[in-house]
């Protein structure tokens, strides 16, 4: 079995429990086992917390490269998992949303209602007023065909797609330069995302902010380069360079996706 010890430190450890839980599976059986999807904070913390064992591997996917919620196949280092093989299945909800427009919790929430789990939804990707596509695991294809027959006050239909139908729109970008007496996590992510240190401070306090997946409640952390930021609501931040000036203060180059 796979060490516990470990559980007692991190931020995640109902989650990074059932995961064991799998990898023990894994070992015994001799099988490739696949998690729930898992939104970007508790991934990280199990990709850090399997680099840990030589005797499991895990692979993570979504669906398409920038999916924010991936499951993870999790086997024996003998034995080589695919992304391919990895169980997931992409929607469409389709309907005319024209004069009443849906946004992401709206399809979440219907979907939910449901009666589904959860941890059974990969990424929600809303397609204007036609509707929206949606990764889920496989079974509830047929589920939520019969099941979802509405979203706000608008009728949709349900269909699986091919993958090559999926409709990604990468994100948004802006590139920001600051210059700052330090790299403090409060100085530098209120420049980056255009608003006050102070309300920055009682994000950081609030433990809204992340710094690489990680809640960091310190507004005097220093962050480097190469550093991820991600506030929930307001996207996030990434940290490309970091130059000293002649007056000993810090220029960073920023990345801000949307």
């Amino acid at each position: 079995m796979l060490p516990r010890d470990a559980l007692s430190r991190v931020e995640f450890g109902e989650e990074m429990a059932r995961l064991l839980d799998l990898g023990d599976r894994a070992l015994q059986h001799w099988e490739v086992v696949y998690s729930d999807f898992l939104p970007p904070p508790v991934l990280a913390e199990a990709q850090t917390l399997f680099q840990r064992f030589t005797e499991v591997q895990i692979l993570a996917w979504g669906g398409y490269d920038q999916a924010e919620r991936q499951r993870l196949a999790i086997s024996r280092q003998e034995q080589f998992p695919l992304v391919a093989n990895i169980p997931l299945l992409p929607l469409e909800i389709v309907g005319n949303f024209l004069f009443d427009p849906a946004n992401h919790r709206d399809f979440l929430g219907a979907m939910l209602a449901t009666g589904i789990d959860r941890g059974k939804t990969g990424d929600i990707l809303v397609i204007g007023d036609r509707g929206a596509q949606a990764i889920v695991e496989p079974s509830l294809g047929e589920y939520l065909t019969f099941h979802l027959q509405q979203v706000r006050t608008v009728p949709v239909k349900v269909r699986p797609i091919g993958w090559e139908e999926l409709q990604i729109r990468p994100p948004k970008t802006k590139e920001v330069v600051s210059v700052e007496a330090s790299l403090r996590l409060d100085a530098v992510a209120s420049a980056g995302f255009g608003m006050s240190r102070s309300k920055m401070t009682e994000l950081i306090h609030q433990a809204e902010v992340r710094v690489n997946w990680k809640t960091i409640e310190q507004p005097s952390y220093t962050l480097k380069v190469g550093d991820l930021i991600a506030i929930r609501g307001k996207g996030r931040l990434t940290l490309d360079d970091v130059m000293v000036t002649k007056k000993n203060r810090y220029r960073v180059q920023m990345t801000r996706s949307v």
